[in-house]
Order: structure tokens, then sequence, then C-alpha cells
């Protein structure tokens, strides 16, 4: 009797001892940092022109990953996608004012996805799209299922648009615009937005709730608009910009040709008013870091940084004069590859800039995989997770990024272009009808000697072209688990305003 006394005893010892162990395991937040047009002229991605110490701290404490590529150089398909971990062809959003649940109803977000887990889903500035700065203010093209609790910001530079300097009267953010700022960091819409995740922070300390909060950035996105002190940093003289002369455009495909001359009334600028805005963009960006390190500074002093996942990024990159461009939506390196750094609880590896492929739609089933969720089925990203154990992991052989480009005769052609750790292979119209793009990154690391027609290059081009067949296939095949998708969905038309005035005589 004795003996199984003393057995039951063990085994209620070993039972409570699992179910505290299972307990004690640390649950995660995570703080999801999305910054709007932001290339990688960063500090901590080698460049030494520009001042971005807080998220080059980031950086030092964390994971630098050097070849991350979104799915669509554009605010609306790109963010559209990454928040679902589904290519542009699956979420069949490739257009700007389109609302998530038109196109894909049942679907669950990354957002979602912790709110199905108790988390607080929070979101503070622009995560889905927004014209911008139109729809500053308000919530844009918001999907209302991923969160419990928005705030949408309104600061100086909305109220006071007028003072912008513009290449297109009154015409601010799909133009070139900027102005150096009066006031303070606090007064404008990314400051504000920054003092409002710190608030969240603090409540969050206090409750002890888990959370995924989202920090929106509308920076540095045009107008390129900053606080005096952002442009002091600078010196305009000192702003190099790229040469590019029509006759490039001839090694080209003519689509590809087409996107880097998109914008008619920003091409071949003035040099000098060239180096007044790529400073403009650097002062904006030092001062989307200075908001940045305002929020991590604040996760810190509550000590919430302890259990914290901190994930940084951008939609989509952003030309200032390469290729002869200043804008994104292109298929180059400066439009669709994006900065990204992971920091918090056991991502400390030594490696600290990875140059593995990556994509943007990876962050939502990474995400699950380190806060210990299940990942949706329906979702085509690839967990990096591995690759924070083991730098020399590999998730993916390419990145793949998809633009569609309108021609002068109003059809439109779609490019899919991969780009692996050393090449980058672009194809136009079905089966490369309308041309294809070859770069090799050791000996051309901005893209500018096509190597398509190479015969030293046939059998790496070959083998690429397969690659990139097999990508496109698969992006385009339907998801497990995702229920309804709607083709070809309507963008929300333009309310347009009737001016009438009485006839003569009335």
């Amino acid at each position: 009797m004795k003996y199984y006394k003393y057995s039951l005893l063990i085994l209620i010892v070993v039972l409570l001892m699992g179910f505290t162990s299972a307990s004690d395991k640390p649950k995660y937040n995570v703080l999801f940092i999305v910054s709007d047009d932001l290339n990688c002229d960063l500090g901590a991605y080698g460049n030494e022109q520009i001042f971005t110490p807080n998220i080059d701290k980031l950086a030092e404490r964390g994971v630098l990953f050097g070849n991350v590529h979104n799915q669509y150089p554009w605010c609306g398909p790109s963010r559209a996608s990454f928040m679902t971990g589904m290519y542009p062809d699956q979420t069949k959003i490739k257009k700007l004012r389109v609302y998530l649940r038109q196109a894909v109803p049942k679907v669950i977000t990354m957002g979602q996805r912790f709110r199905q887990e108790n988390y607080h889903s929070v979101r503070v500035g622009k995560i889905f799209h927004y014209h911008n700065p139109r729809d500053i203010g308000t919530a844009g093209h918001d999907d209302n299922y991923t969160w419990d609790q928005t705030v949408n910001p309104y600061g100086r530079d909305k109220i006071e648009e007028y003072k912008i300097n513009t290449l297109k009267p009154k015409a601010y953010g799909g133009t070139l615009s900027w102005l150096e700022a009066e006031g303070t960091d606090e007064e404008q819409t990314d400051g504000i937005g920054a003092s409002e995740a710190i608030d969240f922070l603090d409540r969050f300390a206090k409750s002890g709730e888990h959370f995924f909060l989202a920090y929106g950035l509308y920076r540095p996105h045009t107008p390129f608009v900053a606080p005096k002190k952002y442009f002091d940093l600078y010196e305009t003289q000192e702003m190099n910009i790229p040469k590019s002369s029509d006759a490039y455009l001839t090694s080209l495909p003519e689509p590809a040709a087409r996107s880097v001359r998109e914008k008619k009334d920003q091409n071949n600028l003035d040099e000098d008013l060239a180096k007044t805005i790529k400073e403009a963009y650097y002062a904006t960006t030092s001062f989307v870091d200075a908001q940045i390190g305002r929020v991590l500074d604040k996760l810190k002093e509550t000590g919430l940084d302890k259990n914290t996942i901190v994930v940084f990024t951008s939609d989509h990159g952003y030309h200032l004069g390469e290729h002869g461009h200043w804008q994104k939506r292109t298929l180059f390196d400066n439009a669709t590859r994006v900065p990204l750094i992971l920091a918090g609880p056991g991502i400390n590896i030594n490696e600290k800039i990875m140059n593995a492929p990556v994509e943007l739609v990876d962050i939502y089933p990474t995400l699950m995989e380190l806060v210990g969720f299940s990942t949706p089925e329906f979702v085509s990203g690839k967990s990096f997770a591995p690759l924070l154990k083991d730098s020399s992991a590999r998730v993916r052989k390419s990145a793949l990024t998809e633009l569609g480009v309108s021609m002068e005769n109003g059809t439109k052609i779609t490019g899919y272009s991969i780009k692996t750790e050393r090449y980058r292979f672009t194809q136009w119209g079905v089966n490369g009808v309308m041309g294809t793009e070859l770069y090799d990154h050791r000996e051309d690391r901005n893209e500018l000697n096509n190597l398509t027609d190479k015969k030293s290059y046939k059998a790496i081009k070959d083998s690429l072209t397969k690659m990139l067949l097999k990508r496109i296939a698969e992006a385009k095949t339907k998801p497990k688990g995702l229920g309804v998708q709607i083709e070809a969905v309507e963008e929300w038309g333009e309310p347009k305003t009737i001016h009438s005035r009485p006839k003569t005589g009335q």
C-alpha cells in the first residue's frame, strides 16, 4: 500500500512539473514597425552618408537581412501581400484603392491571427494602403478584422500641406515634393504616431497583456517632410546623383525602359534640384529613424524588450535617380529590395548580415513559428526562423517580385523577376515574349549591364528561366484553405465634386 501511495505521489509531482513548465514557457509580444517607401540607404546597410543611429543600433542587437524583396513594388499590393503571407497573384490585389476583403473575404491576416490567440492587436498609423498624404487622419483602405484598436494620427505636415514644394502644383503623394518644416517631431504625423505607440507600450507594461503592436510610418514617402534639424544633418551639394542617359534605355526590354521613365515630369531633373530632393529624402529618413528610436527606447524602459520580438521593414524600396528614375514601380533592386531587421529574445545569432534570399511574405510564417502559433494553411511564405539559428541555412533559392507596366498603346505587360544570392533575372510578358534581363551582382550590383544575350551566361540564363517559371506557377496557385478569391475587383473610384453655378440672367 505504501508503495502505491509513493508511486502516486511521484506521478502527481511529475504531472505538476510538466504543467508548470508549460505554463512558464514565455509568450512573446511583437512590435511590427513598417516604414513607407524606405530603401536600403541606411547606416546599417553600409551607407556612410546617412544618419540613422536608432535603426543601426537595432541591427547591432538583432539580425539584419541583406537580400529581402517585396512581392509587388507598390504600396497597396505589397501591404496586402505581406499582411496575408500570399503573392499578389493569390490576393488578386494589384491596384491601390482596393480593400482586402473585396478580393479574399475569408483570409486571416497576420494581426487577425494574433487576435485569435487573445493577443491585443493594435495599429498605429499606416499598415494597409493609404493614399499618402491625402488619407492621413483617416482609416484609408484598412482592414478592421485585423485590429482590436486603431489610431490614425494627423499632424502638422498634413495641416501645413500648402507650404510644401512640389514639381506639380497641389500634387504631393505621387510627385516629388518636400518641405523643411517648422516645429517639433511630436507635431508631425509620424511623431504623433510614435507618441501613441509609446502610450500603448506603457499600458501593456502595466496590464501584462500580450500584444501585436503595428507602428506604421507615413514617411519617407513623398512629400519628404521633416523638421529643419534633420535637413541640417546634410549638405545639399554633397548629394551624389547617379547619371543616366536615354541611350541606356536601348539595353532594356521596352516595358523595363518604360518603367524607369514612367513619371515624365520627374525625368532629366536639373542636378541642383535633384540634390535638393535627395537631401530631403535623407532628412526624412533620419526623422523616421528618430521616431523609431523613441518607440524602441520606451520598449526598453518598460522592460518589454525582454519578451518582445521587434520586426522592422518597409513596403518597397525607392529610386533616387538610379536608372534615371525617382519613384518605386520597377523590377530593379532599388525598388524591390527592402530593409529587414529582427531583434528580441532568442535572436542573437553571430551572423549579423545575411545574404539568403527572403521575401516579405515570409514574415508572417516566421512570426508564427517564433511565437509558437500554427500558421494558416493558405500562407504561401516560408518561415526563415531556421536562419536565426544557422546562418548557412536556406529556406528558398530566390525572391520573387511582380510588376504590371502600362504600355503606350494601353495594354498592360506583366514582368516577373527573381533575385538569387548572385543574380537577378527578369522576364516581361508570357515566357519573356517582351524581353528579358540578366544581371550578375558579383560584377554589377547597380544592375546596369544586361547580360541576357551574352553567350557566356547562356547556361545560367537557362537555369534561371526554369527557376522563374516554376516560381511564377507556384505564385499563381490558389492556396489551400483560403476560400473564395474574387478576380478583377474594382478600385474604389474617386468622388467628383460637381460645381454648379446659375446661368446668366437668373
